[in-house]
């Protein structure tokens, strides 16, 4: 952070304040504010290969402010990551293949512990899942979120949802070949700890990630194996518009509340390939980089 701060011609805490957003916009008694994301992870027997990706849904504004960066690491992986300028851990993959997704979590506690952003960038900054485990774990979060982890570490294979906390963290392997997340909370231990303050859960959060699960549940009743493929076909999906898994603005939410997707992110990590498709997949096109 001191290195982006000085590169930019800012002060260190304009940088800090970035990397707390979620923090500050999502945690708290009084917080309004909502993210979106539908998170996907597949390994074996559901695919041949580790693949991770999610939908991220935020305000449209926010498009202007993505970034992709490719970073090289003196002893650490390389990272390939999209991201928000200013913020130093999202999004993305590395060259240990090991890969996060994140599902922001509106919720009435926030500490003084690690922030969110920069949770992403320890986890990124892992050779193994393990290590990243040990790294989230060892370090109560600020606030609470779900990191979708995926690892292509042979013999190792793992997709995983991690519901972070500032009460600690619970994780959810996975038990057929995948995982889902959105944007509420799934673990009883977190929910015995903080109070999910998302109020369209029913209405946005649960039907997305029901209908992820109806979507991957097709592939296994037709026995087919998911790809990279698979993902676009399930990102692109407008079951119960416009809060659906490829997400439009709802013009009946208070403006604070109207989300819609403003990237979609596919991260093979067997092949240690990256596909991202700037705006919504419905209307747009994948790009490997």
């Amino acid at each position: 952070m001191e290195g982006v701060a000085v590169g930019a011609g800012v002060d260190f805490e304009d940088i800090l304040a970035l990397n707390t957003r979620s923090e500050i916009a999502l945690s708290g008694k009084y917080t309004q504010f909502a993210d979106g994301c539908t998170a996907i992870g597949v390994m074996s027997p559901m695919s041949s290969e580790v693949i991770i990706g999610q939908n991220w849904d935020w305000k449209s504004s926010q498009a202007e402010s993505l970034l992709y960066l490719d970073i090289e690491q003196t002893e650490k992986p390389s990272i390939k990551m999209i991201t928000e300028g200013g913020i130093i851990g999202k999004i993305g993959c590395n060259s240990a293949g090991l890969g996060v997704c994140l599902n922001a979590l509106l919720t009435d506690k926030k500490s003084d512990q690690i922030p969110i952003h920069l949770g992403l960038r320890s986890v990124l900054n892992s050779y193994t899942y393990s290590e990243a485990i040990l790294r989230i774990d060892g370090g109560l979060m600020a606030a609470a979120a779900n990191f979708l982890i995926g690892s292509a570490e042979k013999q190792k294979e793992m997709v995983m949802n991690v519901e972070v906390s500032p009460a600690g963290i619970d994780i959810e392997e996975s038990e057929d070949g995948y995982v889902v997340h959105t944007n509420h909370i799934c673990s009883s231990f977190i929910k015995s700890h903080v109070v999910d303050k998302n109020e369209y859960i029913e209405t946005d959060s649960m039907i997305r990630m029901k209908r992820a699960r109806q979507l991957i549940e097709g592939h296994v009743s037709h026995h087919e194996r998911a790809g990279v493929d698979s993902f676009k076909e399930w990102f692109s999906d407008q079951h119960h518009y416009p809060n659906s898994i490829n997400h439009f603005i709802n013009e009946k939410l208070p403006p604070h509340r109207r989300m819609e997707t403003i990237f979609s992110i596919i991260m093979n990590l067997s092949t240690e390939k990256l596909y991202v498709c700037i705006g919504k997949p419905s209307e747009g096109s994948y790009v490997e980089i």
